[in-house]
């Protein structure tokens, strides 16, 4: 098939360290230029990659021949320039959120459809591999209805409920929101990305999320969740009508449990996760197994996607890395057959506007928010 031609859209510093590396294995597309608003900065960015660098976003369009854009800019201006992509007949993906304001979603995903054009997200958190076989299990029915599920911390706003409402199906209908948010004073610790020392304040916010058939989700985060070694807890998890999942642990070692009922109906049964490598010391990881215990339904499988068959050829990366070129991917499947991204604009949007219900909902004396939030 003919490669995707991919620009980067900005200069953020996700286009160097994540995105290009990606790039670079993946066999489905090609990187054909950059843009920014600041000629510098687009000057800089395509002599470091020897590539063409534009401030005007049709020319590179025109001269480059780009079906879609990488959109790695400042965490504000997600919205505007996502929206600017798609004005000019690229197909994107943009980083989280899709746009802060939900009118600004709302005119991203109209001028998209109307030019037929796809949007996906990069919300990779629900793609990393664990997760997948998570969500492989439960669409195997192994744990039957999942009734309710939990975020406590595994990934901030959007990414966070993203998690969540994973377990539930992105088909579920949210209708309501409970939110509570809280401002809480620290001792002075040292902090990861500053590098220093100081007393700092979090923000905890948390949610009740309902759904149009009585199921519920449940949101926990606080804002010093990625550098403080105060809140080193991550946990998500879920409860279904045969079992249960959860996992726990610090940021970077977490721990997978999963259980199912028994076969004399006292539960519970142990499913046993494994990963499995290129060799049994290291490599890049081939898939993900789960040996459920269920004479039915021994084995339930998740194979990296970016695996080759080659020893030695497949991409090492790590899992978050995994769910990046999983999102850039679901991109490249849409413009080559026309079918939706598998996660898209319309998710994303969702994502955000729970998120705002809890907040508009905590800032109301915790009244529920009815969804969709009134526009």
């Amino acid at each position: 098939m003919e490669k995707v031609r991919i620009a980067f859209i900005g200069a953020g510093s996700r286009t160097l360290y994540l995105y290009r590396r990606i790039l670079e294995e993946m066999d489905s597309v090609e990187l054909v230029g950059v843009w920014s608003r600041s000629a510098e900065s687009a000057k800089r960015l395509g002599e470091e990659l020897g590539l063409p660098w534009f401030t005007d976003m049709a020319k590179l369009k025109s001269e480059t021949g780009a079906h879609a854009g990488i959109v790695s800019v400042s965490y504000a201006a997600n919205g505007a320039v996502g929206l600017e992509a798609v004005s000019n007949g690229l197909h994107i993906l943009t980083e989280t959120p899709i746009a802060h304001e939900l009118s600004q979603a709302d005119e991203i995903i109209r001028v998209a459809e109307e030019n037929n054009l796809h949007v996906e997200v990069a919300e990779q958190f629900h793609r990393r591999p664990f997760e997948q076989i998570k969500l492989k299990l439960i669409a195997a029915g192994v744990f039957g209805r999942v009734y309710s599920a939990f975020n406590d911390f595994a990934g901030h706003g959007y990414h966070g409920v993203s998690v969540m409402r994973s377990y539930l199906g992105f088909e579920a209908q949210p209708v309501r929101v409970v939110g509570s948010v809280h401002e809480f004073p620290l001792a002075e610790h040292y902090g990861m990305n500053s590098g220093s020392f100081d007393a700092r304040s979090e923000t905890q916010e948390h949610g009740i999320i309902e759904f149009d058939d009585d199921r519920v989700g449940i949101f926990h985060w606080t804002s010093v969740g990625y550098d403080s070694g105060l809140r080193w807890w991550r946990s998500s998890r879920f409860y279904g009508e045969r079992g249960m999942g959860v996992m726990y642990g610090t940021y970077n070692e977490p721990v997978i449990e999963l259980t199912s009922l028994g076969p004399d109906r006292h539960g519970p049964r142990r499913i046993t996760v494994q990963r499995e490598l290129e060799r049994c010391d290291g490599g890049a990881l081939r898939l993900v197994r789960a040996l459920t215990g269920d004479p039915d339904l021994p084995v339930v499988e998740w194979h990296n996607p970016f695996a080759r068959p080659e020893a030695g050829r497949s991409p090492q990366w790590h899992d978050d890395e995994i769910g990046v070129a999983g999102c850039i991917q679901s991109l490249v499947d849409a413009i080559r057959s026309g079918n939706p991204p598998s996660y898209g604009a319309h998710q994303a949007r969702l994502d955000q506007e729970i998120i705002l219900a809890i907040r508009a909902s905590a800032a109301d004396g915790n009244r529920p928010v009815d969804l969709p939030m009134a526009r």
